[in-house]
């Protein structure tokens, strides 16, 4: 029967089903949705970054033309909306009220004071600009190190000295006692700083409410529409969670930031329910930036100690985490659990040690964004490495190799809690060198010594956790949220297959790669199968789509539903062919009789008669429909390798990425093409913050970044062409044995093109640490400052 064994998907690079509709301009956003009697909301954000609210003067826009409504806090109040809580908690948490509509006082530049709604976006946008409101300025402050100092600003009364919270991982003792016996220590000062997430799509959110049934309908940009329900309905608006629909449509980009739950959301489903009609909001540009919550922002200190061998014996970090003005979904857990128990790196340290303070300033908050802690904690421990490096006066590769976990040494528990399921570091380490020319890299480093352009290698190994896991221990630490993943499939007669997810897509391309695990199971054209997500009204429970979970939590769940239907499918087959089950193999997408291919059943005669029920088993229910849930027992963990170069002119401080490489082991690979792509996005995400984005603030809190003028992301001009390979080390904890790959590219990018960076530097005028992002004038400063400095010593000498 193999004749009809349809081709094999796994691991095949076909081009995204998606795409046609996006390129094409027939996709379907939130803002693209227009109902009949829909209103538009406009919010009001202050301008100020710490303010008492004095009188608002409605009365001023409310006979403006087109004006429905306007509210504010008290309307807020008065309807008894709850604040928006955060959904991770944490030992000794300050959690300070985060309303929908401020309530007395704002505490960042873009917080929300009130909302005029409607009948057009216009009419609503002009008369926000209007509205007439008092502020009594207060003292604001933005650094985070700024924020613990003594006689700092107060950011909210009930957080004192602006800690929200200390946490700790890791055996101090053990950790001094390592430092204690060193050969060499380094320390290092780092800044990561902080970046403004700039989705291709502006959130937006449309929400519409039915008196008759009582029942609410959300249109919204989200990449876990379940939990939005969840919070909506049971926390902040105290309806059942039965009676509200979220519905998160085709998302145009997400990189964390539309996890959480925003105020605007809850703003207009209170109006819709207020005001009877339909009601849209959907963000400018301008409001995105002081609205969508931030990423990164981290103050850190490191020390590093290496025994006579280089061998590493023990890292202690101490960091201030700025979390911004308020705590929303994951922020107590992105510098903790997913910062301080990355610490450990690839690398064999018998000791780890970190400290951090989360700190509440008057800027906006900060949480996930793409790689949520692994990159902070990735650039941290890859500088460090380097420093040392040139402290020990060895190539820092050799270093890095030296001091690599080894393949017999998995499962390996580290000092910083988590349990390493499998990984071989060394295999992508010489691919990735060999991929790059290394050796002519350093040979051409040595030849432009001296001159005007000047050449950086970078190199860092990265290791990354995927996929939270179990629910029960997350729960332990702090979550409020389960980290399983449901799948339901769905066998039509004519053997048309749908497919449900809990996960969520928004550019990952679900509705190509899960189609191919299923064809693949099945057995059958991946033509005949389609993926339906993004709507709580139509699957399962499911938690949505962040920390690079789809494929090793969702696409597990999804085979474990598929083992199902192919199991009761083969039981169909052996009634039918008038066999036992064990003489039934199904081969080529047929059921056949082993020896005798001639007798077989194909999917298609196996859902017809699953539906029709005229000749099952006895006992066997009708219909051929399976759904999962899946609960991983661990988190998966990528691992890689990625080389920067970089060209610097030292006459402008200039900084040209001149070449990339990478090998990145997520394990098996679904769809190489949909892999790579997800490289190539998250290497510019990351190449962009060590370069040009800077989400900057002054001191009193003014955000200094509000427009592409002054935020730079990057160009197609200002990256190369990617190189990228890949090891492969399956997983032993999911059924597909894969591991994550979306954020792998930001996790290691930052870290390797500011390595590049600073090894140029370093080569050049031994400058050993600059904060990025390296801007031209920081740059040049700097080797101008270094040769100056240089010159006066040779004086000396």
């Amino acid at each position: 029967m193999t004749e009809s064994r349809p081709e094999k998907y796994m691991g095949q690079a076909l081009k995204r089903k998606e795409d046609p509709r996006f390129i094409t301009g027939a996709g379907k956003y939130t803002d693209d949705f227009v109902v009949h009697g829909m209103l538009h909301a406009a919010m009001v954000r202050s301008s100020y970054a710490h303010a008492r609210i004095g009188n608002i003067d409605k009365g001023g826009v409310e006979g403006m033309p087109g004006v429905v409504a306007v509210f504010t806090g008290e309307d807020v109040k008065a309807a008894g909306i709850g604040a928006i809580p955060p959904g991770w908690l944490l030992p000794d948490l300050k959690i300070p009220a985060h309303h929908a509509i401020a309530q007395g006082e704002v505490n960042h530049v873009g917080d929300i004071v009130a909302v005029v709604i409607a009948e057009t976006r216009a009419q609503a946008e002009d008369a926000a600009a209007l509205l007439d409101v008092e502020y009594e300025a207060l003292p604001a402050v933005a650094l985070g190190s700024d924020a613990l100092a003594q006689g700092a600003a107060q950011v909210h009364d009930d957080v004192p000295g602006n800690v929200a919270f200390r946490w700790e991982i890791g055996d101090e003792t053990a950790l001094n006692e390592a430092f204690n016996r060193a050969h060499k220590t380094v320390k290092i000062k780092l800044r990561n700083h902080r970046l403004v997430p700039n989705a291709i799509e502006p959130r937006a959110s449309l929400a519409q409410f039915a008196p008759a049934s009582g029942e609410y309908t959300l249109h919204t940009t989200s990449q876990n529409p379940h939990i939005h329900r969840l919070i909506l309905a049971a926390f902040v608006m105290g309806i059942p969670e039965h009676k509200l629909r979220v519905i998160s449509p085709d998302v145009g980009g997400g990189f964390g930031s539309k996890i959480f739950q925003y105020q605007e959301e809850v703003i207009v489903l209170l109006a819709a329910q207020k005001l009877g009609r339909p009601v849209k909001w959907a963000a400018r540009r301008s409001e995105a930036f002081v609205s969508d919550m931030q990423g990164r922002d981290h103050e850190s200190e490191a020390e590093l100690a290496v025994d006579a061998d280089g061998r590493m014996l023990g890292l202690r970090v101490n960091t201030v985490a700025n979390l911004g003005a308020y705590l929303t979904l994951f922020a107590p857990a992105v510098p903790t659990y997913l910062y301080g128990t990355l610490m450990n790196g690839v690398y064999k340290f018998p000791a780890v040690h970190v400290k951090v303070t989360g700190v509440m300033t008057n800027t906006v908050p900060v949480d996930a964004y793409r790689g949520a802690g692994r990159p902070e904690a990735t650039y941290l421990i890859e500088r460090i490495v380097d420093v040392m490096a040139h402290e020990l006066g060895v190539d820092p590769t050799e270093f890095r190799r030296k001091n690599f976990i080894q393949p017999d040494e998995f499962p390996y528990q580290t000092p910083v809690a988590l349990v390493y399921d499998s990984g071989d570091y060394e295999p992508a380490l010489d691919m990735a060198l060999n991929m790059m020319n290394y050796p002519e890299l350093r040979a051409e480093q040595e030849r432009m010594k001296g001159t005007n352009k000047i050449l950086g290698v970078g190199v860092i190994s990265y290791l990354e956790a995927c996929g939270l896991a179990p629910s029960a221990l997350v729960g332990q630490l702090g979550a409020q949220a389960g980290q399983w993943e449901s799948s339901l499939v769905r066998v039509h007669p004519t053997g048309k297959v749908e497919l449900y997810t809990g996960s969520h897509s928004h550019g990952q391309g679900h509705e190509t790669a899960f189609p191919q695990i299923a064809a693949d199971e099945l057995q059958i054209p991946i033509e005949d199968i389609d993926l339906i997500h993004g709507d709580t009204g139509r699957m399962p429970y499911g938690w949505g789509t962040y920390g690079s979970r789809s494929a090793a939590v969702g696409g597990s769940a999804l085979k474990m539903a598929l083992g199902k239907i192919t199991a009761k499918a083969k039981k169909i087959a052996a009634h039918l062919l008038e066999a036992s089950e064990e003489d039934v193999e199904h081969e080529g997408g047929v059921f056949c009789i082993k020896g005798a291919p001639e007798q077989a059943k194909t999917f298609f005669d196996v859902s017809l008669m699953a539906h029709l029920a005229h000749n099952l088993p006895e006992g066997m229910e009708p219909g051929l429909e399976a759904t999962a849930f899946y609960d991983p027992k661990n988190f998966v963990y990528p691992f890689g390798t990625h080389v920067a170069v970089v060209e610097i002119d030292t006459d402008t401080g200039h900084v040209k990425l001149r070449g990339y490489g990478c090998v990145d082991d997520c394990g098996p690979l679904i769809n190489p093409l949909i892999a790579e792509g997800q490289v190539h996005g998250g290497i510019a995400q990351g190449a962009g913050q060590a370069l040009w984005e800077d989400a900057a603030y002054d001191d009193e809190g003014n955000f200094l970044a509000g427009t592409f003028m002054e935020y730079a992301v990057p160009r197609a001009d200002d990256l190369p062409t990617f190189q990228i390979d890949h090891t492969v080390t399956p997983s032993p904890h999911n059924p597909l044995g894969v591991k994550g790959i979306g954020e792998a590219g930001t996790i290691a990018s930052t870290a390797a093109v500011a390595n590049a960076v600073m090894d140029a530097l370093w080569h050049e005028c031994r400058i050993e640490h600059l904060d990025m992002p390296y801007t031209s004038e920081k740059v040049w400063k700097a080797v101008r400052d270094a040769r100056a400095a240089g010159m006066g010593q040779a004086a000396d000498d």
